[in-house]
């Protein structure tokens, strides 16, 4: 059975699944607080599993927030090496893409945007059929990014920024969910469980 923790973003989710269902799922919006709220949140899946053991661990490794993403990351690395079972990633552009893909069988294409840091949108193309990256991560402010964005549909925090920047479109407002992991591809649940920060970081290192 496979353990799913979310903590990249202002939600906090955790979900087991088997064989590609969902046996059990909890996910609150928390802002913060994420270190206080993930491991109890593990525990009562557990016990509501009738104390399994986990057989794996799969994280959201962003880009998000910056403490949520290594608080993500701290806890399934903790766990994986409790229970001595493999930790693998996934990104949380993808999980919200792979929603609307199920939730919209229709569409063909979305684009993924979540809030950023400095203003910035954390952005993504997605296709359905196959589930696929269209483009890589980039991270832009909202004049920019509204050249990068053709698709009708964009999800994510951002999303109704880059459609007022747009002027066009529609936003759906959610956040990725540990639970969607189970409609992802293998593929996009094997990333190694290191942090994708979205953008550069801020301090840069003295000349010597």
């Amino acid at each position: 059975m496979l353990l799913a923790i979310d903590t990249a973003t202002a939600a906090c989710s955790a979900a087991l699944i088997e064989d590609g269902a969902v046996v059990h799922a909890m996910r609150e919006l928390v802002g913060r607080g994420h270190a206080e709220r993930i491991v109890p949140m593990v525990e009562t899946l557990l016990a509501d599993a009738g104390g399994v053991r986990p057989s794996a661990v799969l994280v959201d490794c962003g880009p998000g927030s910056f403490t949520g993403v290594r608080v993500g990351l701290a806890a399934a690395i903790g766990m994986g090496m409790g229970w001595s079972v493999p930790v693998a990633g996934c990104s949380s552009m993808a999980l919200v893409a792979v929603r609307c893909f199920a939730d919209r069988p229709a569409l063909e294409s979305c684009t993924v945007a979540l809030t950023g840091g400095h203003g910035e949108l954390f952005l993504q193309r997605f296709a359905a059929h196959p589930f696929a990256a269209l483009t890589d991560l980039v991270s832009l402010p909202p004049t920019e990014a509204a050249a990068f964005s053709p698709d009708a549909l964009v999800a994510g925090s951002g999303a109704e920024v880059l459609v007022a920047a747009r002027g066009t479109g529609e936003a759906l407002d959610t956040l990725p969910a540990a639970a969607d992991a189970a409609l992802l591809p293998e593929a996009f649940r094997m990333l190694p469980p290191q942090p994708i920060y979205g953008r550069p970081p801020d301090a840069k290192p003295k000349a010597a």
